[in-house]
């Protein structure tokens, strides 16, 4: 599905892009392509076992799935970074925070494949990065924002596309199907520390939020975090 000239999201099971056995679930997360002249920058990645949906998605926009060079990685849990260690095998480039990198190496219960019936397969990630980092992929620059909570390397990634400021948004915040908060079920959900991260990421100003599941928020995304934001103060004091 194409959002903007050169972003697609190729996965994601709750808006049936992809479908991992349930309807309008959270089997897989979503999967975003980035092309650029030089090749393709993946967000996210899914839970494995829709990489061929995914790469026949994109091959219907027109999308090489052999270009892709690089993926991002929002957090460690099996939805998102299942498929990470395929990509690893054919050489694409693995990017996380450092939080999220150790969990995706270890392949534990931070990976919450329990929750999912299904053994995460571990992989080692090339590029570690920090909050406040500054990663030029492809010519685009993405600003690094640590927003742990949800899990603790959760982390978004924030770029200027077409005079648009993007986030992807990972699980940070609930579409609006499910709540206001990511799944607080994982083994480093912290209530304390995702407030604070919900505090900062309501600061950051973006035109186009593309969150970790559901579909993208087109209009005034920064509203639908300060209502997330709102209701953890309401919730969680």
């Amino acid at each position: 599905m194409q959002l903007l000239h050169g972003i697609y999201q190729v996965g994601g099971d709750l808006n049936g892009i992809t479908w991992d056995g349930l309807d309008a679930g959270f089997n897989d997360g979503n999967t975003y392509a980035l092309q650029r002249p030089d090749g393709i920058v993946l967000v996210d990645c899914g839970c494995g076992d829709t990489i061929d949906q995914i790469r026949t998605n994109m091959r219907y926009w027109g999308l090489d799935p052999e270009s892709v060079r690089y993926c991002l990685l929002t957090h460690a849990h099996l939805d998102h970074a299942g498929a990470a260690h395929i990509l690893k095998e054919e050489g694409v480039k693995l990017v996380a925070h450092a939080e999220t990198a150790e969990a995706v190496a270890a392949g534990d219960e931070r990976c919450c494949g329990y929750l999912y019936h299904k053994e995460f397969v571990p992989c080692s990630v090339d590029t570690k990065v920090r909050d406040g980092d500054r990663l030029s992929l492809l010519d685009v620059t993405f600003s690094v924002v640590h927003l742990p909570g949800h899990t603790m390397g959760c982390t978004a990634y924030l770029f200027e596309h077409e005079g648009h400021r993007i986030a992807f948004s990972g699980d940070i915040i609930g579409t609006l199907l499910a709540g206001d908060f990511g799944w607080s079920g994982s083994i480093d959900f912290d209530k304390p520390t995702y407030l604070e991260s919900l505090r900062r990421f309501a600061t950051l100003d973006m035109d186009l939020m593309l969150p970790g599941h559901g579909m993208a928020y087109f209009h005034e995304p920064r509203r639908r975090v300060e209502e997330a934001l709102n209701s953890a103060l309401m919730q969680w004091r």
